[in-house]
């Protein structure tokens, strides 16, 4: 079978050009194309395939009227010993939230929010050693303008949370992964686990801590079939007593919306089995549970589940 790795190692035109389906419930069915610009052609070492230095530009939008411009660029240097992301985007995105700490949100009634703004993120991980262990750190920046459809909540977030809101953090990551594939893994663990600080002396308008940690598992049934399982959780602590609607965590899950199921507190437990039919063509059949709760101890009191089928390429 010919996977993603070596179609670029035998990419004659450093250029590869992804077209993108959006299918994302919370704003619609879309699409978009962002052209993925390879700088040279990676390198093999063992099963593991390295991927050349890459840089992506491109965009989209959705039928609710979201729409997003955006770029980015991933280094490595040092036989994978070093490993550096920069991303750049700008955005106005149409989204019905349901949860917050700002007048007007109920579990089950919602309301239609506008953030526009422009954000970045910047991660730099150095390898421990020749061991599959990363760490380092990473830095996030955000300034929005968020309103609503309703007159009278609008005077009041603009009230508490201002004309715009300026988000701004400094994390610590660490990373273990012996993935075989960078985009398309058949084999191996990733973790990923970063703690954030948001705080008013980085440029922000809010204080608060916030915790990721999740883990996908690959295992090889075939050739052409791929088993995998991955879990999530999040959590925001220390924060402020108003925060913009979308700071909170969420359920992540494929057929779920975002932002439908927020909390302080968030996990998530999914499977996948995928078939490579033909080369480069996926088919995916998925299943996952996740639970959103304001406190610790209420996560999986309430749960939500997803499932469903689709394509990859």
């Amino acid at each position: 079978m010919l996977d993603m790795s070596q179609y670029l190692q035998d990419n004659p035109y450093g250029f590869l050009p992804v077209p993108l389906v959006i299918t994302e419930p919370a704003v619609g069915f879309g699409g978009g194309l962002f052209g993925l610009f390879l700088h040279g052609k990676g390198t093999r070492e063992g099963e593991n395939y390295i991927p050349p230095p890459m840089t992506a530009f491109g965009g989209g939008g959705t039928q609710n009227g979201t729409w997003f411009v955006g770029g980015g660029h991933r280094h490595s240097w040092n036989h994978d010993h070093i490993r550096y992301l920069v991303m750049l985007g700008y955005a106005d995105i149409n989204l019905d939230i349901y949860s917050g700490d700002v007048a007007g949100f109920s579990q089950n009634r919602s309301i239609s929010t506008r953030t526009k703004g422009y954000g970045g993120l910047q991660k730099l991980l150095f390898r421990v050693g020749d061991s599959p262990v990363f760490v380092g750190a990473s830095q996030v920046y955000a300034k929005t303008d968020i309103s609503t459809d309703s007159p009278l909540v609008n005077r009041v977030w603009q009230r508490v949370l201002g004309q715009q809101s300026t988000s701004s953090a400094l994390g610590v990551v660490a990373e273990y992964d012996t993935t075989n594939n960078f985009f398309y893994p058949k084999k191996g663990l990733s973790l990923q686990g970063e703690y954030r600080f948001y705080r008013s002396m980085l440029g922000g308008d809010y204080q608060y801590n916030q915790f990721s940690l999740n883990g996908k598992y690959f295992i090889p049934l075939s050739r052409t079939l791929t088993l995998a399982f991955a879990g999530d959780y999040q959590s925001l602590t220390h924060h402020d007593r108003h925060l913009t609607p979308m700071a909170r965590p969420y359920i992540a899950l494929r057929g779920i919306a975002s932002y439908r199921y927020q909390g302080d507190y968030v996990s998530t437990v999914q499977t996948q089995l995928a078939w490579e039919f033909q080369p480069r063509w996926i088919l995916q059949g998925f299943v996952g549970i996740g639970s959103a709760a304001d406190e610790a101890h209420g996560l999986w009191e309430q749960t939500e589940t997803a499932w469903g089928r689709g394509f990859a390429t």
